[in-house]
C-alpha cells in the first residue's frame, strides 16, 4: 500500500471530520426543528354559533388612565398623598399612579384593593364586613379587604377595579376610588 503524504492525510482527516460534523448537526437540527405531527382531530374551528366562546368587556387604557387621574386629582384636592391602581376584569394592572409623597406601601395596597373590588364586584369596605362570616377570605392571594377599592361596571358586570391607598382612612381612599370609577362614565 502506498504511503500518503502528511498534507494528504491532514486534508483527508479534515474533510472526514467536516462531513461527520455536518451529518450530526443536520440530524440534530432536523430533530429539533421538525415538530411532531399535530393530531388532526385536535385542530378545528370554533363553533360558528359561538356556543364555546365567551366575550368580555375591558376598559381601554385611555379610560383606565382617566379613572386613575380622576382619583388622584380628587385626593390631591383634599391634600392627600395617595397611590391609585386600575386593574382590568382579570385583575391585571392597566394603570398605576403614585402620587407625590405617597407612602412606599401605597402602590401595592392600591393594586390589591382594586383586584379585590373587581374580583367580588363590590366595594372593598363592604367586603371587609364579610370577613366576620368568612375569615379565610383574607387568605386569598392578592386580595386586601380594606376600604379603598371599588368596581367599575358595565351592564351590571365588573369590567375593572379602582384602588386607592395612602389616605389616613379607608373611607377617604374609597371616596377617591369612587371618583375614579365615576369618571369613566363621563
Amino acid at each position: 500500500m502506498k504511503k500518503l503524504s502528511l498534507r494528504t492525510r491532514v486534508l483527508t482527516g479534515a474533510v472526514a471530520a467536516a462531513v461527520l460534523s455536518a451529518g450530526t448537526f443536520g440530524a440534530m437540527s432536523a430533530n429539533a426543528s421538525a415538530p411532531a405531527a399535530a393530531p388532526t382531530a385536535a385542530t378545528g374551528k370554533a363553533d360558528t354559533a359561538d356556543r364555546n366562546l365567551r366575550q368580555s368587556t375591558h376598559l381601554t387604557v385611555a379610560a383606565a388612565t382617566k379613572a386613575a387621574q380622576a382619583a388622584l386629582d380628587a385626593a390631591e384636592k383634599d391634600g392627600q398623598r395617595v397611590s391609585v391602581a386600575v386593574v382590568d376584569r382579570d385583575g391585571n394592572t392597566v394603570v398605576a399612579l403614585r402620587g407625590d409623597g405617597a407612602g412606599p406601601q401605597s402602590p401595592g395596597s392600591a393594586e390589591r384593593k382594586a383586584y379585590t373590588a373587581v374580583s367580588w364586584n363590590a366595594p372593598t369596605s363592604e367586603l371587609a364586613g364579610r370577613l366576620a362570616k368568612a375569615p379565610n377570605l383574607k387568605d386569598i392571594p392578592g386580595t386586601l379587604f380594606l376600604a379603598g377599592g371599588t368596581p367599575v361596571q358595565a351592564k351590571g358586570a365588573p369590567v375593572a377595579g379602582v384602588g386607592v391607598a395612602g389616605a389616613p382612612s379607608g373611607d377617604l381612599d374609597e371616596k377617591y376610588a369612587a371618583a375614579g370609577a365615576a369618571a369613566v362614565g363621563r
